[in-house]
């Protein structure tokens, strides 16, 4: 996970997709299957002479073998580490060269690589990423160097920082009964070590061939260029058989888990909330992502302003789902409320804070005015998310991967804009309950009084004081 915390920053800002009678945006898509099994998706738009590229394949934490916590995202790093083409640096100098930068993720249900540049560079970048699909530059040191890394990022990014992502890693591990849903995809450093030549061979053979994986390219470019082009690069790529995934669905949680843990880093206690929230597809899907922007969507929202502002006892609030958002996830996730809260108060009066902002919109559902300012918030923050090349790429590759239908992107919007103060108060009252609920209680460590001075020994004579 390079910088995973970091969000994908934008170019290539676009209107033209505009439909010059109505405020309706809707994104030019064109999908083509490769004969190899590789989906191509292409989204044309020439106001800038720039491209983002997107390759996704469908493998994430949730697939890596047992007692290798941490794979996917060890092979993630990998994957930047050379090919016997395009030896380690190849890939970042090209790309940077050219004017662009390029980045990567590992999240439960996909793995994606993503790239933005002049058009100029849109061939090069293509080859190098067919170039790492057939194979790569396998050995000891490298493996060796990138499980250092990516142990060092774990130490920067969770052990060493307050709170430690416990809002995402120690949550899921609580709420969540089977391993390939619970377990660290960050990683332990005992499994990370343990990762062999062999693992990673076996693991780009099985998920990383062209029928396990979407690309997507948006921007200066025609569908039938963008179809010819991923012709060219990865039409030659054999398939290559790919594991069949397990059941990893689970019911709701029929009884509230609730945790305490200390941290030596923090210095104020948080609180983690989190329920298993309805499956992808579902149609309490759309209504939950609504629902979620209704209680913790900024300054505005139902939590911040009855915990931060009304009661005064949190001093923020926040939601996250899962390591995803609410359209990008292919098996059971988590809506998580997280919240710093102030040592005066304590988990059980958030808590029953939380509860009675819930109950109310389980009884009364929002009104009109409000429910329209929750949606034009959201269909912003879509829209706004989608002008950039590189975003649009991403998010185009994602929904092919996890729904089979890059045209999903131009019915999320409708989805947001047709749920109703009905469905929000059946959701309410079927997820956001105690008995779905795992909570983890954050506490700093209590510092010890420094010990009281021993008492000075009389001065000795002629001594200064």
């Amino acid at each position: 996970m390079r910088q995973l915390p970091a969000l994908l920053a934008g170019l290539g800002l676009s209107m033209s997709a505009f439909a010059a009678s109505s405020d309706k945006w809707d994104l030019p898509v064109h999908v083509k299957k490769l004969d190899n099994g590789m989906v191509v998706v292409v989204s044309e738009d020439h106001s800038s002479p720039t491209v983002g590229v997107s390759v996704v394949y469908h493998v994430g934490m949730r697939l890596e073998p047992k007692n290798r916590t941490g794979f996917a995202h060890l092979f993630e790093h990998l994957m930047f580490q050379g090919t016997p083409n395009a030896p380690k640096g190849v890939f970042d100098k090209t790309i940077t060269g050219g004017g662009g930068r390029n980045n990567g993720s590992t999240r439960p249900d996909f793995t994606n690589y993503i790239e933005t540049a002049p058009v100029s560079s849109l061939e090069p970048i293509l080859w190098l990423e067919a170039d790492r699909m057939k194979t790569l530059d396998f050995n000891e040191k490298t493996l060796k160097n990138q499980q250092d890394v990516v142990k060092e990022e774990i130490r920067v990014n969770v052990k060493n920082q307050p709170y430690g992502g416990f809002m995402w890693i120690d949550i899921s591990q609580h709420a969540f009964q089977k391993w390939e849903n619970n377990h660290d995809g960050y990683g332990s450093f005992q499994d990370l070590e343990g990762a062999s030549l062999d693992d990673v061979r076996a693991f780009h053979r099985d998920y990383y061939g062209p029928n396990n994986a979407v690309l997507a390219i948006s921007g200066d470019v025609t569908p039938d260029q963008g179809f010819a082009l991923a012709q060219k690069y990865f039409g030659g790529i054999a398939a290559r058989p790919t594991p069949k995934s397990g059941d990893f669905t689970e019911p709701l949680n029929k009884a509230e888990k609730r945790v305490e843990q200390s941290d030596a880093l923090a210095q104020v206690p948080a609180i983690a909330a989190a329920w298993k929230i309805p499956e992808r597809g579902s149609r309490d899907q759309a209504p939950m992502a609504v629902l979620a922007e209704l209680l913790a969507g900024g300054d505005a929202s139902r939590l911040y302003q009855g915990l931060v502002k009304g009661r005064e006892i949190a001093l923020n609030v926040d939601s996250l789902f899962g390591l995803v958002d609410p359209w990008t996830y292919d098996g059971p996730t988590l809506l998580t409320v997280f919240a710093l809260y102030k040592p005066t108060s304590n988990a059980d009066a958030v808590l029953t804070a939380i509860d009675e902002e819930v109950a109310k919109i389980a009884k009364e559902g929002a009104d009109e005015a409000t429910l329209k300012r929750v949606k034009t918030r959201m269909l912003a923050d879509w829209n706004n998310s989608l002008e950039s090349f590189i975003n649009r790429a991403d998010t185009l590759a994602k929904l092919q991967t996890l729904w089979g239908d890059a045209h999903v992107v131009n019915k999320i919007p409708g989805w947001i804009e047709g749920v109703t103060s009905e469905d929000l108060k059946r959701v309410a009252a079927t997820y956001l309950v105690k008995n779905n609920r795992t909570v983890i209680d954050r506490k700093p460590v209590a510092k010890e009084a420094a010990p009281a001075p021993a008492p000075a020994p009389a001065p000795a004579a002629g001594a200064k004081n």
